[in-house]
């Protein structure tokens, strides 16, 4: 089954720009992008908010590893990331989080054309992508930057539901 797979971490505000998350972190985000740019009419599904991401698009790794690679340039700004965490989340007369952290697990299934496209191994000479798991390192990681996972999976046959 062709399978095409990616994961970043993302930090999402309505009160800070992906700028200054730069700045303040001193890492450069790999993408960044504004929901909702003009504050138009508000939709409590999606609020304006900008959202900082590392990400890692490697093909033929398998989640863990994209994990990895993605956290491995995040952990030597742990302490940092909580930091800001704790700075933008403390006032309690806000109802919603002025700083969000999540790790985002995207997969898609079923998607021939776009497997060729992507450059991963074709099937009969690619390993078993499909199982993954998120270590110690991964979970304290989470833990310390009060960050929390979401996975989001596609299965792109066609007739068949687009969200799982």
């Amino acid at each position: 089954m062709p399978l095409r797979q990616y994961v970043y971490f993302a930090l999402s505000s309505r009160r800070i720009t992906a700028q200054e998350i730069t700045d303040l972190l001193g890492i450069e985000p790999d993408e960044t992008r504004v929901i909702n740019p003009r504050r138009l009419p508000a939709d409590p599904a999606k609020p304006f908010c900008q959202v900082w991401q590392v990400v890692c698009r490697g093909p033929g790794l398998h989640v863990d590893e994209q994990i990895a690679c993605v956290l491995g340039r995040l952990r030597p700004q742990t302490d940092r990331i909580a930091e800001l965490m704790k700075q933008f989340n403390s006032t309690e007369d806000e109802e919603e989080p002025g700083l969000e952290a999540r790790l985002e697990v995207v997969r898609y299934f079923n998607e021939d054309e776009q497997q060729q496209e992507d450059g991963q191994p074709q099937e009969g000479e690619k390993h078993n992508l499909f199982g993954w798991a998120l270590d110690r390192e991964a979970i304290e990681f989470l833990a310390a930057t009060g960050a929390y996972v979401d996975v989001d999976e596609y299965d792109m046959t066609p007739g068949a539901p687009t969200a799982g």
